[in-house]
Parts: structure tokens; C-alpha cells; sequence
């Protein structure tokens, strides 16, 4: 906040005493806290990790809705707060209809939740707490934990700085391709916060219609490997390129997205008689943005034939990489139930046999199998009593399925009235309480804040 007070103070458009509050306030009662408990033990247990995880979220995006309330750009409590666990979650939904109008400050702390957000506040915290006497183990696994979650690293916090030096890396880059095509400095950073984080808030209100096609292009790559598991980043620097060339989810990533925007590219050109070049980049921006949960819109799908917005709709369900940035169910998981439904059929007919569930001759534990089905089951049970709950509030049916699906995903714009033309503020108040929650959920993979809820978490044995 204190970083991006004193842009403001550069630009010199009213919103520096804003952040500074804000920041001195988060300093102050953040001290606080520090002071009161510094002389408790800090040896968390699994449990423990949970509910830190899930608050932690709560509370900075709290502290984060300071700057908007502080600066009137968003003057109201419930939309100040949606607007900030929408960017520290990397949704990209926003309530704010004129983008364009925002001083600068304010623009680079939209940005900066993403950046904060994208590879999660909790493994940050994972790499400076040691110094304090944490141990952080446990609150890694309840951020980062996804079907595969490989360390780089026998210890954490050194695992946790190596993914940080990547996703750093990678906004440098992007920036400075930006840069090259064109984009102001201020713009390019703010962009690849989002693009890198999966994140979706621009300077635009049009987000990416107006840029040339090699910055769309640019922002499609970068998209595209904030989608990749870090990892394969971390063995490319290492010079084992085997490991990633036979990578079996960024295969099957990297085939469902091209495949997908060709299908869509062909059709866009065949019965819309769109040039052939702007439909594919159309297609493949669109495609990239919406499974990478990024957000970044390049046209307006909705206005495209119904078969496309039906198509985008079913995207949000899918997901990149686990252990990227992106939300949703992610590839590997639908990979899973894929092959698990394909077992069944060879259960059936040869009811005697044994098969196990190999992904490249690695056999996966039935207790993987299980946490996904119940992962996807959950996901889905969620999303329909969301959808239904914002029904219920005043929101057709098109657009509440579309702001249930597009918030647990993290992705940003929906269909209908929160469509990529559109945007959250005219969702009922108590709708915009019931999306932040759906935001959390995704973010945390579900089961890391629904298991506060079980009677056995409280239990003491």
C-alpha cells in the first residue's frame, strides 16, 4: 500500500493519503497483533494451518478494501470488499464501470493484489516467516495443495522462494515484451501482475480489445505458462527438459487449448466469415484467458454465435495446471476421471481382474482418486446451490450460472449481465457476499476452508 502511495504521490491525482491510511493502518494494528503474540509458540499443527490459511484470506482482503472505501473510487463496504477478494483471489470481477477514470494509485493496488494473490499470500508468508521462528509446512499444504504438489526443495520456505523466483521472473519478461510492442511502462506492469497471476485486471475498460495483435499475442504466451505447473519452469532452468517435453498434463494442456481454439477459429471463419488470422488469435486468446482462469478478454464472446457462448461456458469448468496460478478443476483432475470411468468399463466386463490407474506407468493411489471424484462431486454441488442462491436473489438464470461458474473458477467475466461487456456491479448486494465466498472456495481448493465446517476438524482426538 505504502509502495503504491507513493506512485500516487508521483502521479498526483488525490489518492495518496488514501493508501497511506491504509498502509499505516495495516501496519498498525499487523504490529500489533505481532507484539501481542510474539512470545507464543509458533509450532503450528495441520489443524492449525487450516484456519490461519483460510482467515489470512478474510483478513487481508479486508485491509485491502481499505484503499477503495479511503479514496471514495469505491465507496461502499460490500463492493470495496468484492473488488478486493476479487484481486487477491485472481478472479478479475470487478464493480467498477470506469476503469479508465481511476487515479494511478489505485490502479497499481488492483494490480498488486493479483501479484500477492497469484502464487498466494500464504506461501509468501512461507518464505519471510523462518525469520521469525515459523515453521511453515503446514500452511503450505493448505494453500498449495492440488492433485500434485512437488516440492523443489527438502525445505519449505527454500521451495516457496524458488517458486516466487520464478513467477517474478516471468513478469519481468512479459513486461518487457509489452514493453517493445509498444505499451507505457505503468501499463505493461499492471497487465503482467494479471497476466502471471491469472488474474484479469486491466487499465482498459475494454481490457485488451485496443491493443495490437503482437501485445495480445505476447499476453496469449504468457497466459499460457502462468497456466504451466511452476515446476516444469523450475527443471527447464535446471536443463532437464525430459521431465517437461513428457510431461503428461502439459500435453493434454497444451492439446485441449489448441484444439479447442482451432474448433472455434474454423467455425468463427466458416459461418462469420471472420479473416483468418483475427479469428484464430480471437479463438486462442479467448480459450487461453478462459482456461488459464485469467480473465483477459480480446472480443466480446457473448455476441459471437450462442454455440461459442455455450463453449465458453463449459471452459470455465476445466482448469489449467495444478500447481500454476490458475483456478478451476484443472486438467489432471478431469484426466483422472477420464481414466478412472475408463477402468470402470474393463471392471465391468472383466469383473475378476485387477487394474490400477497408471498416469505413464506411475500408478495412482485410490486415495488420489477418491479426493478428486469427491473434489469434482463437491465443485459441482457447489456451483449449483450458488447458481441457485443468486436465482433466488434476483439474477436470470444465464447470468447467476455464469457468475457461479466464472467466481469459483477465478476467471473474472460470465455470460449474461456479468458478461465480458459488463461487469459485478449491478449483482444484488447479498449476491456480491454469496460470490466472494464462491471466490474463496475456488481459491483454496474447497476443502481447505468447507473442513472448518466438519464437527470431526474441532475435535480434540
Amino acid at each position: 500500500m505504502l509502495v503504491c502511495a507513493l506512485v500516487a504521490y508521483f502521479y498526483q491525482e488525490g489518492d495518496t493519503l488514501a493508501l497511506t491510511y491504509s498502509g499505516l493502518i495495516a501496519m498498525g494494528v499487523g504490529g500489533s497483533a505481532w507484539l501481542l503474540t510474539r512470545n507464543v509458540p509458533k509450532d503450528l499443527i495441520k489443524r492449525e494451518g487450516f484456519i490461519v490459511v483460510t482467515f489470512v484470506w478474510i483478513v487481508i482482503a479486508l485491509f485491502g478494501s481499505l484503499p477503495y472505501i479511503l479514496s471514495g473510487t469505491v465507496p461502499r463496504f460490500t463492493d470495496a470488499f468484492f473488488e478486493s477478494i476479487s484481486g487477491f483471489t485472481t478472479t478479475g470481477a470487478s464493480v467498477i464501470t470506469d476503469i479508465e477514470g481511476l487515479p494511478h494509485g489505485i490502479l497499481l493496488w488492483r494490480s498488486v493484489t493479483h501479484l500477492l494473490g497469484g502464487m498466494g499470500i500464504v506461501v509468501l508468508a512461507v518464505a519471510i516467516l523462518p525469520y521469525f521462528g515459523f515453521g511453515g509446512m503446514q500452511l503450505f499444504n493448505a494453500e498449495a495443495g492440488g492433485v500434485t504438489n512437488e516440492q523443489l526443495h527438502p525445505r519449505i520456505a527454500k521451495t516457496a522462494k524458488s517458486l516466487w523466483g520464478i513467477y517474478v521472473s516471468l513478469i519481468g519478461l512479459e513486461t518487457i515484451f509489452l514493453v517493445l510492442g509498444g505499451m507505457p511502462m505503468f501499463d505493461a506492469l499492471c497487465h503482467s501482475f494479471g497476466t502471471i497471476a491469472s488474474g484479469g485486471f486491466s487499465t482498459k475498460n475494454d481490457s485488451m480489445m485496443g491493443y495490437s495483435p503482437y501485445i495480445q499475442y505476447v499476453v496469449i504466451v504468457f497466459m499460457f505458462f502462468a497456466g504451466t505447473n511452476f515446476t516444469l519452469f523450475y527443471f527447464l532452468w535446471k536443463g532437464k527438459f525430459k521431465k517437461v517435453i513428457e510431461n503428461k498434463e502439459l500435453q493434454l494442456y497444451a492439446l485441449v487449448v489448441l484444439a479447442v481454439a482451432v474448433l472455434i477459429a474454423g467455425t468463427l471463419a466458416l459461418y462469420d466469415h471472420f479473416p483468418a488470422e483475427p479469428s484464430f488469435r480471437a479463438a486462442l486468446f479467448q480459450v487461453v484467458s478462459i482456461v488459464t482462469t485469467t480473465g483477459f478478454v480480446s472480443a466480446d464472446y457473448t455476441a459471437w454465435h450462442p454455440y461459442f457462448t455455450y463453449a465458453i461456458f463449459l471452459l470455465m469448468f476445466m482448469g489449467a495446471s495444478a500447481g500454476s496460478t490458475s483456478g478451476g478443476i484443472k486438467i489432471m483432475r478431469h484426466h483422472i476421471l477420464v481414466k478412472n470411468t475408463m477402468l470402470e468399463f474393463k471392471r465391468l466386463t472383466h469383473p475378476l481382474a485387477v487394474f490400477s490407474l497408471k498416469i505413464r506407468d506411475k500408478a495412482i493411489p485410490k486415495e488420489v482418486v477418491f479426493k478428486v471424484m469427491a473434489f469434482v462431486i463437491l465443485y459441482f454441488v457447489i456451483f449449483t446451490a450458488g447458481s441457485f442462491v443468486l436465482t433466488f436473489l434476483g439474477m436470470d438464470m444465464n447470468s447467476a450460472m455464469g457468475a457461479a461458474a466464472t467466481t469459483m473458477g477465478g476467471i473474472g467475466p460470465g455470460l449474461g449481465t456479468v458478461g465480458p461487456m459488463n461487469n459485478f456491479l449491478s449483482v444484488p448486494e447479498a449476491g456480491k457476499w454469496v460470490l466472494s465466498l464462491l471466490m474463496l472456495l475456488g481459491r483454496l481448493e474447497l476443502f481447505s476452508v468447507l473442513i472448518l465446517f466438519s464437527p470431526h476438524f474441532w475435535r480434540n482426538k
